[in-house]
């Protein structure tokens, strides 16, 4: 009677169990953020403790600034340099421009008094080839003598307009040149403003201060790690068995036994199951084509997200779990 009833329950419990995955090869896991400056200096404020929880954008520490405020300075100065060279630039073309259209009406006006000094001259000139008496001397010296001052002063007025020309250009070029000066001076400012947001290094993402090793006084170099930051969201990677993957797939349900809370069951679903072993993925991987080969089942990491994640249960990173994955 006690074996068949040994046997019953056997059965039965085969019967529930064979509906499961389960495995205690599982630890809780987060995509864990380490923080660390982008650039040097001396840490003015740690404003977070640890184990704290932060919220996105929280600033988190701040470092001496003082230098790089200076060169924001700097560069404003400079580009306010660059600015006012390009409005005196500016206004000096307006005057160019003005004095050039004066050059120009003034080089048409001589050069039309030339003109007609010269007609007139060539009418003497005519005169006095057909009838000598008809012109006096006085009158062909003096048409003349106007033809040649009228042709001076039209190619004065001619220069001069050029002369202008020239001065118009040089300062379109200085507006070149300040515009040139106020881009490299913005550059600058950029540089240096994003260098200065640099200096108040702020939560990423939300979740726990951990690992602080940073204190008010503290020298911290460009890409030294001082904090991390563990997520809010969290899920739990498994390593199953390959054996026992042949019914397992996304979405299935899993109930999920936390240690540290050993009177508190966890809903979750799979998530994904990693195309690979672990070992594939260490640092030295196996190579199986070489020497005696003994045949390991392998473990697959198998992703589990939580439904509802406990709120009087702390969770962390590492922390040990067993899931249960119903297949059937």
């Amino acid at each position: 009677m006690i074996v068949i009833v040994v046997l019953v329950v056997a059965l039965v419990w085969w019967l529930h169990a064979r509906h499961f995955e389960s495995t205690d090869d599982a630890f809780v896991d987060a995509h864990i953020v380490r923080l660390a400056p982008q650039i040097g200096g001396r840490v003015t404020a740690v404003l977070v403790d640890d184990n704290q929880l932060v919220q996105v954008g929280q600033p988190l520490l701040l470092i001496d600034s003082m230098d790089l405020q200076t060169r924001v300075a700097q560069a404003q100065a400079q580009r306010a340099s660059g600015e006012a060279q390009v409005e005196n630039a500016l206004g000096q073309i307006r005057v160019n421009q003005a004095s050039y259209q004066q050059a120009r009406a003034d080089a048409a006006a001589a050069a039309a008094q030339a003109k007609n000094a010269e007609v007139e001259f060539a009418r003497y000139k005519r005169l006095e080839a057909l009838n000598p008496a008809a012109v006096a001397q006085q009158q062909f010296d003096q048409a003349q003598s106007t033809a040649v001052q009228t042709a001076a002063q039209r190619d004065a007025a001619v220069r001069a307009s050029q002369v202008r020309a020239a001065e118009l250009e040089a300062s379109r070029t200085q507006v070149v040149a300040g515009r040139a000066v106020v881009r490299a001076a913005q550059a600058q400012l950029d540089e240096a403003s994003i260098n200065l947001g640099y200096t108040r290094l702020v939560a990423p993402v939300a979740g726990h201060v951990t690992q602080k090793s940073v204190a008010v006084g503290t020298y911290v170099q460009p890409g030294t790690e001082v904090l991390a930051i563990v997520p809010t969201t969290l899920y739990v990677t498994a390593n199953f068995k390959e054996t026992q993957l042949a019914l397992m797939r996304p979405g299935q349900a899993v109930t999920i036994n936390v240690d540290a809370c050993p009177n508190v069951k966890v809903d979750g679903h799979v998530d994904s199951i990693q195309r690979g072993a672990g070992q594939a993925f260490g640092i030295l991987p196996p190579e199986n084509a070489t020497g005696n080969y003994v045949k390991v089942v392998q473990r697959v990491p198998v992703k589990i997200t939580f439904d509802h994640p406990p709120s009087d249960c702390v969770l962390g990173p590492g922390m040990s779990v067993e899931p249960d994955v119903r297949v059937r």
